[in-house]
């Protein structure tokens, strides 16, 4: 019997290794730029085209490789990083596994320049499906630029499982944003369809926050700093004011590699409990510095998942560091007195002591002589007692009346009059606890939660405005100028259009701001930027390519901003138009997202709860 066990061949094997190192182009955005940090590059230049599907380049300043190196690079598990298993536990590079190149090289068409300092020539090598087409010597400048086109074009199902350019394009931003915030002292320029996206220059930590996220952010950052044994932990959090229900920015990284971390993401959100609601999120990038060997990230190739040996002491050190830095910097809400039209105190001068106050007294005063003065008793104030109380009497001789009469009702209306409509006396629709809506059925006692039903409400209303373009834009007299972070600027083009159906009106003023001209008529007095940054937080956070899906998500997000809140007070006929535009709804019981709206109470379960 013939064997059946066979060694794959290094293109196979590569094209295997690139499904879990190379998902989508912005995985080669990232390995890319990572090994030119590696290199030791301070300029680096990055160009995409058609959110890179088509072309992905990347060009550096760093020191270079020479033609066998080069060549070398693009071989399986080959790599400058690592010499031995020990140095698996004191890595200070991005790169490690020399899997990332060959990978990329297996399923796209590669061209590479590279030159070091001390050579007169560089190298030039083309790739094509893991085989070697040309490698010869050019001129080139001192590092490496690297261009990748076609990817995937030999594995046509990867290929159909791509996303959408403006998602995949989000993907690279995201991508982008993460590496440029640990690397400050890197130069940075981004390049999407031959114009200029980004330009960051060289710069300290807390200057590329503001470059990646928007000058307004500057004021909401609150440095941490803490040195231990352990470790260092620095960086910044956003003031509790500034949390957001979603999409805050959050961001670890540990010895300059982004991670994802749930446990140390629980010590700063214990930290701001008793600062914000719930339902919010802090912003914070976190940076700790610690003893490669004291860390482990070879757990998964894209080495976003990082173990730590000392988990529960840095997590105790970066809880008391934030909690010392918002006690530090005042975060704790306190009360503001107004000072505006406060008398000044002089301050106090040792050289000019204060005189004596001097008191004059009147020797014939007697208080208990009373034909002394002859000034009139002033007149007592017409506070018009005798009309309230005559009031008084009706109502209580109206209450007996109604009392003897075994009539009393829980609802009396506001004044003396008994002969009001039955439905005034005994409204159908009783507000609870300023959250629920309590009828009574044939069945029960219905219970509908006032927010939930206005969200249900206003989701239809905005989702048939945007599918039928009939939103009413309302002017503002002076338009707000809202400046957008790099993943919010590129998802807002995608959804920019169904903004505009809903009423809103955009100007763009360049440099990722917008002034915005108009909002939709329902909302014209409350707070248009928020609402729009909500959005398209809630679309980032679904990341559906499909049109109907993303108007769904938007006029979701929208109702939910601008339904009526738990705690206010409903007037009778306001809980009556409420109840009856929900009923009117093609779907009265939940919420768009799942919630339930209607709960009835019957009135077997009451008589049992009273027996």
């Amino acid at each position: 019997m013939q064997d059946i066990i066979q060694l794959l061949p290094d293109s196979i094997a590569n094209q295997i290794a690139a499904g879990e190192v190379i998902q989508r182009p912005a995985s080669v955005v990232k390995e890319l730029i990572e090994n030119s940090i590696d290199a030791g590059a301070t300029r680096i230049i990055l160009s995409i085209k058609d959110a890179g599907r088509t072309f992905i380049q990347v060009i550096d300043n760093g020191k270079g490789m020479s033609g066998t190196d080069l060549r070398m690079a693009f071989e399986r598990h080959a790599t400058s990083k690592i010499r031995s298993a020990d140095d698996l536990f004191s890595l200070t590079t991005m790169g490690f596994r020399g899997e990332a190149l060959p990978s990329i090289a297996a399923i796209s068409h590669i061209e590479v320049k590279s030159r070091r300092e001390e050579d007169e020539l560089g190298s030039l090598l083309i790739i094509s499906g893991s085989k070697v087409e040309k490698q010869e010597m050019v001129a080139a400048a001192i590092g490496t630029s690297i261009t990748v086109k076609n990817i995937f074009f030999n594995v046509p199902a990867r290929r159909k499982f791509l996303k959408s350019n403006e998602t995949e394009r989000r993907n690279i931003f995201t991508e982008f944003e993460r590496i440029v915030l640990v690397n400050p002292g890197v130069e940075f320029i981004l390049i999407e369809n031959g114009v200029e996206t980004f330009h960051l220059p060289e710069t300290g930590l807390r200057q590329r926050i503001v470059q990646v996220e928007g000058k307004n952010r500057s004021q909401q950052l609150i440095e941490i700093n803490e040195e231990t044994t352990l470790g260092k932990v620095y960086g910044y959090v956003t003031r509790p004011e500034f949390a957001r229900k979603r999409n805050s920015s959050q961001f670890f990284f540990v010895n300059d590699r982004y991670i994802r971390h749930p446990y140390f993401h629980r010590a700063v959100t214990t930290a701001f409990d008793p600062l914000i609601a719930a339902d919010e999120k802090p912003g914070y990038y976190i940076y700790f510095q610690v003893d490669p060997d004291a860390i482990d990230v070879n757990i998964h190739p894209t080495k976003t998942e990082v173990k730590f040996e000392n988990e529960q002491a840095l997590w105790q050190i970066l809880m008391v560091a934030i909690k010392e830095s918002l006690g530090r910097f005042n975060a704790v809400p306190t009360i503001d007195f107004d000072r505006d039209d406060a008398p000044e105190i002089p301050i106090y001068d040792s050289s000019h002591p204060a005189p004596m106050p001097k008191v004059s007294l009147d020797p014939a005063f007697n208080p208990f002589h009373t034909h002394r003065a002859e000034t009139p008793k002033p007149a007592a104030p017409a506070f018009g007692w005798e009309e309230l109380y005559k009031g008084f009497e009706r109502e209580k001789e109206m209450d007996e009346q109604i009392d003897s009469e075994g009539s009393g009702t829980l609802f009396r209306p506001a004044g003396g009059d008994c002969s009001v409509p039955e439905t005034d006396l005994f409204p159908e629709h009783y507000q609870y606890k300023q959250r629920y809506i309590l009828t009574s059925v044939k069945s029960g006692l219905m219970m509908i939660d006032q927010h939930r039903a206005h969200v249900r409400i206003l989701f239809d209303k905005y989702h048939e405005q945007i599918k039928n373009k009939k939103g009413i834009a309302q002017r503002v007299l002076f338009p707000e100028v809202m400046e957008l972070s790099a993943s919010e600027a590129a998802l807002l083009p995608s959804i920019m259009e169904d903004l505009e159906a809903l009423g809103f009106v955009l100007s763009d003023l360049g440099n990722r701001s917008f002034a915005i001209q108009a909002v939709p008529s329902e909302i014209e007095n409350g707070a248009p930027s928020s609402l729009i940054r909500s959005m398209i937080a809630k679309s980032i956070e679904t990341g559906s390519d499909l049109k109907s899906e993303i108007q769904e998500s938007i006029a979701l997000s929208l109702a939910n901003l601008t339904a009526i809140p738990y705690g206010s007070t409903l007037t009778t006929e306001e809980m009556l138009l409420l109840v009856s535009q929900l009923f009117r709804s093609p779907s009265p019981t939940y919420t768009p997202d799942g919630k339930r709206i209607i709960s009835v109470v019957s009135d077997i379960e009451i008589e049992k709860k009273m027996a």
